[in-house]
């Protein structure tokens, strides 16, 4: 079942496109990996999916125009993790979490919605850090946190950027399989910006190749991934390991000559 249709995508600031023509579907229970150099539109698309941003074409969640949604409407179907965020106010960790909860509550937080931010906490290991100021946070630390927020919200599909970017090697391959596991569990579908193919290629079950704001190719990282298309988007010379479950990439050097090690 499709999750996300998206057709004849377009968006510019002022003249500038930052993206062209962008047709592509999200299944449920699927993890769609964006990648591409920096500067080929992943955050911008998926802050057009989000509605951060008004895009020209069509984008469908469950046969819907997000568009036609209201913002709160929109909050209990999409859970959106950006790549950095600061609180002008001091908040305490429990707190930014439970702010997932607002699509959902009225005038008073319920006993479900605490049960839910302390399942939550438990999930993403945050104990320790749960009555700690939001602010005094590492940048991982608070990658976590944001994560944690939008799996509160409960969403249909969670739109993660860059969600390995401030975490170590451990805490990058624990909040990936968290969310796979979640994907996979709750029938949802999951978008995600990111610039290291390898764990793209893991946890991803399908990538999509953004090149100069349009998709250079989308498939499985199985089929997807090689030399040739690794040199042409990236100008790198690399070694595409195929013996593993899924495609590893060692990067040797660069097309001006430098070795990428």
């Amino acid at each position: 079942m499709v999750k996300i249709t998206i057709s004849d995508l377009s968006f510019s600031y002022r003249s500038r496109k930052i993206l062209d023509d962008l047709n592509l579907e999200v299944r449920c229970s699927e993890v769609l990996g964006l990648v591409g150099p920096n500067g080929s539109g992943k955050t911008t698309l998926l802050k057009c999916i989000d509605q951060i941003l008004k895009p020209k074409g069509s984008l469908l969640l469950n046969g819907r125009e997000i568009g036609e949604m209201s913002r709160q409407e929109i909050a209990r179907f999409i859970g959106y993790v950006p790549q950095s965020n600061t609180s002008s106010s001091s908040t305490t960790v429990f707190d930014i979490i439970l702010m997932g909860r607002r699509p959902y509550m009225g005038w008073r937080v319920g006993e479900s919605d605490l049960d839910k931010v302390a399942e939550i906490v438990d999930l993403l290991d945050l104990d320790d850090l749960a009555m700690k100021d939001f602010n005094e946070l590492s940048g991982g630390q608070k990658q976590k946190v944001l994560i944690a927020r939008a799996i509160c919200q409960e969403p249909q599909v969670l739109l993660l950027d860059e969600p390995t970017s401030n975490l170590d090697m451990k805490h990058q391959l624990e909040v990936l399989e968290i969310v796979r596991d979640l994907v996979k569990e709750k029938g949802i579908s999951a978008v995600m910006a990111i610039h290291d193919l390898n764990l793209a290629s893991r946890f991803g079950d399908k990538l999509a190749v953004l090149l100069g704001g349009s998709i250079y190719a989308a498939g499985d990282p199985r089929s997807l991934l090689n030399k040739e298309l690794i040199r042409t988007v990236y100008g790198v010379e690399a070694l595409v390991v195929k013996d593993l479950d899924k495609p590893y990439i060692v990067p040797m050097r660069s097309l001006n000559g430098r070795s990428a090690g």
